[in-house]
């Protein structure tokens, strides 16, 4: 039994470590706090225990002696328990104390460090807190201490030290801050930038100067860079093609977040939505020697192929043809290359470019979604292949919560990567909440998309997740 203490760093998700990850990954418990990214959440086990343990700034919160309790009891149980902090869990997240509850309590810990927001947040600002003829120095200071704040910090001592103060938890104190500051010798025209909800895709950016600092509207949570490498802007993160718009990604509930992160590393914030399930149809057997070739259409075609078989031993000489480079992909991740991949990801396209029969007729075996079109069944029988088409999974609706609803509404674009997306996402939320860009990964997702009464702005070439990526980035282009 252990209890880790895990820095979940100021809000990116990327930013936590390797070691962090790999303790979520085999969480029974997982205990957050507010900072936490939702997203972080999805590397524990989908049947670990959630426990959320927010502080909200004049607003709800949990006791830190509950905390501690809590921790202690979960980790007598011999679970493996996490607690995910914001930051780095020893720098203003008293993770000091947790960690000496646990020890008088016998029960065994380990610190995971994290990325600390003092650091991060201003990096991604643009705003390095040392910097070559400007600051050689930096301090880093709570702005929340009790019962007030701000009161037992010598600030006349912080301000002699020179070089840069990096101020957490001080939105609030913020004016009483930068009036001792002044008055410990700090000139008023000092600059001053606070960071909002810094490393994230909703991060806001406010530059003004000491002076001026507790007058400048600031929201919490946000790091407060007081000193003059404050004034140099080498903004890189908020300049994004994407930042500050926000993606609805409809997927289905187990699959991971590829396209999420695609569009995250562009700045977006991405709304994810499980709004359809994958469900198990019938089993895909491959006979020895029977079929020439195995026809993949989809990832999850290739998931299904492939749960029935012990390897890619088993595909013996059949050759196998996938429609597009993104299946192609899920079946180089299982050691299988895929022989036929038409230029263009289309089941149209892959019955235009498959070979007729030989002499003497030959076998085709399909496995596909239980609500696939025929198309490209009747185009390969057409050639002359005798085809065995496998209703090998079932796309069912999910139930979509009405924080994901509202969430959906307020977006600015939706990312469809397939027509059950389109038709189970419609049916959860109704036409009028779905974002006023709709992108498509391809040109039958998108004629989905129009027969449900959306407008098409943009359809994805290649037919793929770069591809749609591209398009979302486009289509706000050329808005």
């Amino acid at each position: 039994m252990t209890v880790y203490l895990v820095g979940a760093g100021p809000g990116d998700p990327g930013l936590i470590t390797v070691r962090g990850a790999e303790v979520l990954a085999r969480a029974d418990v997982v205990v957050f706090d507010r900072l936490s990214v939702a997203s972080l959440l999805d590397l524990a086990p989908s049947g670990a225990e959630r426990i959320s343990v927010g502080k909200t700034p004049r607003g709800p919160s949990t006791p830190q002696e509950e905390i501690n309790a809590l921790l202690v009891e979960r980790g007598r149980t011999g679970s493996t328990v996490v607690r995910l902090k914001g930051g780095d869990p020893f720098v203003f997240a008293r993770g000091g104390e947790e960690a000496a509850a646990l020890a008088a309590a016998g029960v065994p810990f380990e610190v995971v460090p994290g990325i600390t927001s003092a650091i991060a947040v201003p990096a991604y600002a643009g705003v390095p807190v040392t910097h070559r003829g400007v600051a050689t120095s930096f301090t880093v200071v709570t702005g929340h201490e009790d019962p007030w704040a701000a009161t037992e910090t010598d600030w006349d001592g912080v301000a002699s030290v020179g070089g840069t103060i990096v101020v957490l938890m001080g939105v609030a104190t913020r004016g009483e801050i930068a009036r001792k500051l002044v008055g410990a010798g700090l000139a008023p025209a000092t600059p001053a930038v606070a960071i909002q909800w810094g490393t994230r895709a909703e991060q806001r950016t406010v530059r003004t100067t000491l002076g001026e600092l507790g007058m400048t509207p600031v929201e919490s949570p946000a790091v407060i860079v007081i000193g003059d490498v404050a004034a140099l802007d080498l903004r890189w993160f908020e300049t994004r093609p994407l930042f500050g718009r926000r993606v609805v990604v409809p997927r289905a509930e187990a699959q991971a977040g590829t396209l999420s992160a695609r569009l995250r590393a562009l700045g977006a914030d991405v709304v994810e939505v499980a709004a359809i399930r994958i469900e198990p149809g019938e089993p895909v057997v491959v006979p020895a020697g029977h079929y020439q070739w195995v026809v993949v259409t989809s990832t999850n075609a290739v998931g299904a192929l492939f749960a029935g078989l012990r390897d890619a031993r088993a595909l013996g000489g059949a050759r196998v043809a996938a429609v597009g480079p993104g299946t192609a992909g899920a079946l180089s991740e299982r050691g299988v290359v895929a022989d036929l991949v038409p230029a263009v990801a289309t089941a149209d396209a892959l019955g235009d470019a498959f070979p007729p029969a030989p002499d003497g007729g030959g076998r085709v075996l399909l496995p596909q979604s239980a609500i696939a079109r025929p198309a490209l069944a009747e185009a390969l029988r057409a050639k002359g292949w005798a085809v065995d088409v496998v209703a090998a999974y079932r796309t069912v609706a999910a139930a979509v919560d009405a924080r994901a609803a509202g969430s959906c509404a307020s977006a600015d674009a939706v990312a469809f990567t397939s027509s059950s997306t389109v038709e189970h996402l419609v049916a959860a939320v109704g036409v009028d909440a779905i974002p006023p860009v709709v992108v498509a990964i391809g040109p039958v997702t998108a004629e989905t998309a129009r027969a449900a009464g959306l407008t098409v702005a943009s359809v994805a070439d290649p037919h793929t997740l770069d591809g749609l990526v591209d398009a979302v980035a486009d289509a706000f282009v050329h808005r």
